[in-house]
């Protein structure tokens, strides 16, 4: 459908318009958590919800997660493009391969079009963490995959309602039947959780299909699709201005910068910026090839990083949409980890990669110091097929994200113990990990002077300890466990982090050993066995003691705090 300009914008009504395609995104999301049962979905909010317009360009969102969001405009382009005039009202199309454009396999991604006369006038979409889809380890987030299949369920695109008829026996195949045929995996070892999860899914989209054909009553649909269209272009001018903002900061149009992995696979990026057009072009031209692993990102997920810091760097309350990719050129190698081949894992490039992404990028303008750039990724389980006599057992998966520190900047400190830059999910309470999972946990708080030193102090990261009280397979995804988050403009380091595992002492009578297991390693640990994970710190900035004046660190809409403590990079103050 082409969306026609009605008129010129009204500044309030564009205000308004913004604020009323959040607050569809917002309800979708409170129906999601209210409706969903696992822990990952409904008490660490690891979801997100969005708005799209009829030819699947972001519209708006709520302050969900920067990784899903980037990439979901991908998804739906695909979907649509899939499907076509075959999408009826009811329909509901679900995915999660990168190869349709989705980020890692755990990650289920719900799209429905809502529907006016016959025709498509928007796209609602949900995407969420679901705790287990099968592979080869409980959890789906496996610390040694290569292969995409050992990573669980892969589903290109499956429509999963048609016409409001919900396909129960197709899903059970894709869930559970499909991923248990290649050697050494298992399919869902919950299936109930993820069928149930997925139904909430469904229901949210729903919901934001409703509140849209309600807006849609009340202004009619050529106001509304005219503000869609105004809300990017406004988005688009203020990442133009941020370009040329950035040339005249450093006095020239080519932007420069390159980051390692752990295990020293560079990521480089040039930037070129035409100041008169307002444009750049973003090249990857010199990054490592794709890995023998699981550090492979999407093309989509990289997306994501770009998008996220452009809106993060721009100092106008705008909503994150597709308005602030239309300046931007992303050339990325065809023979790189950021553009694997279809048969590559990914798990980690979603979760490690895309953070290390977002790193390169603001050192690249400039912003900040480098954040703790990982999401210490922890997930343990049981159940599945027995590798040695194929029986299955039902069980469960548990995952979660760890907070760290963020960068400083040039007049403000980094904050400490927060999920920054590409996730933004709560983290389990006590109570509710240790009442549902078979763990104690023994400590969870900030790491002294883990944030690098300067004029301005990088964020502390946190220390989480916990006991397991039954034999259980532990998989950790993690990275600056080799290399510290950078600091900038004379500022020192953050601290690498470090994951300690403390064998039980009760079969032995040597005393406990600490045991340094790396960033990556999956360790089946006995009852009474200890798990300690400190995580990284953010980069200081600047000379000590030449510290000026402190700015706080803004809380924008379309990133606020998701948890108990506030996060958002600060990056959104560099300019």
């Amino acid at each position: 459908m082409t969306i026609a300009y009605t008129y010129q914008p009204d500044p309030i009504l564009l205000s308004l318009f913004s604020n009323r395609f959040m607050s569809v995104a917002e309800a979708m999301g409170r129906s999601l958590q209210q409706t969903s049962i696992s822990t990952n979905i409904k008490e660490r909010l690891d979801y997100s919800c969005a708005l799209f317009g009829p030819e699947g360009d972001l519209v708006a969102n709520a302050p969900f997660i920067p990784v899903h969001l980037g990439s979901m405009s991908h998804c739906v382009k695909y979907q649509l493009a899939k499907h076509g005039s075959t999408l009826k009202p009811g329909d509901v199309i679900l995915s999660n391969s990168p190869n349709s454009f989705g980020s890692h396999l755990p990650d289920l991604t719900a799209v429905t079009p809502v529907f006016d006369e016959g025709k498509i006038i928007f796209f609602t979409a949900s995407r969420a963490h679901h705790a287990d889809i099968g592979g080869i380890i409980a959890g789906s987030m496996p610390s040694n995959s290569k292969m995409l299949h050992e990573e669980g369920a892969e589903i290109l695109s499956f429509k999963v309602v048609s016409q409001g008829v919900f396909d129960s026996k197709g899903l059970y195949k894709l869930l559970v039947e499909d991923p248990a045929q290649y050697p050494g995996c298992s399919g869902c070892r919950n299936y109930g959780d993820v069928e149930s999860d997925l139904k909430a899914q469904i229901a949210a989209n729903h919901k934001g299909a409703t509140l849209l054909s309600k807006l849609v009553q009340e202004y009619s649909l050529p106001v509304v699709h005219s503000y869609m269209r105004f809300i990017r272009d406004n988005a688009a001018t203020a990442v133009r201005q941020l370009l040329r903002d950035a040339a005249d900061k450093v006095g020239g149009t080519t932007l420069k910068a390159v980051d390692y992995m752990d295990d020293g696979t560079p990521i480089h990026l040039t930037v070129e910026i035409d100041k008169e057009l307002g444009n750049a072009r973003f090249d990857f031209t010199g990054t490592g090839p794709q890995i023998y692993g699981n550090l492979n990102a999407p093309v989509s997920v990289v997306h994501s990083a770009i998008i996220y810091c452009m809106r993060a760097m721009v100092g106008e309350d705008i909503p994150l949409n597709a308005g602030c990719l239309v300046p931007l050129d992303i050339y990325i190698p065809e023979d790189c980890f950021l553009n694997p081949g279809p048969t590559a894992a990914v798990c980690a490039g979603n979760v490690l990669t895309s953070q290390r992404i977002t790193d390169t990028v603001l050192k690249a303008f400039g912003a900040c110091a480098a954040s703790q750039g990982c999401c210490n990724n922890l997930s343990f389980g049981a159940g599945g097929k027995d590798p040695v006599t194929g029986e299955v057992r039902k069980g469960w998966g548990y995952y979660e994200t760890i907070a760290g520190g963020s960068g400083a900047g040039p007049s403000w400190d980094g904050a400490s113990g927060v999920h920054c830059h590409m996730t933004n999910t709560r983290i389990t309470d006590p109570e509710i990990l240790e009442r549902r999972y078979p763990v104690i946990l023994h400590q969870f708080g900030y790491r002294p002077n883990s944030g690098g030193d300067g004029a301005f102090v990088g964020g502390n990261g946190v220390i989480r300890e916990m006991e397991f009280l039954e034999p259980i397979t532990v998989s950790l995804l993690t990275e600056r466990r080799a290399r510290a988050p950078y600091g900038a403009a004379g500022g020192a380091d953050g601290s690498m982090g470090r994951n300690i595992w403390i064998p039980s002492t009760a079969q032995s009578q040597s005393p406990a050993r600490h045991v340094n297991i790396g960033g990556k390693a999956t360790v089946p640990m006995n009852e009474g066995d200890r798990l300690i994970i400190e995580t990284p710190g953010g980069g200081g900035w600047g000379v000590k003691g030449q510290r000026g004046e402190v700015k706080p660190v803004a809380v924008s809409k379309t990133f606020e705090a998701r948890g108990s403590v506030a996060e958002r990079t600060s990056a959104e103050n560099a300019f």
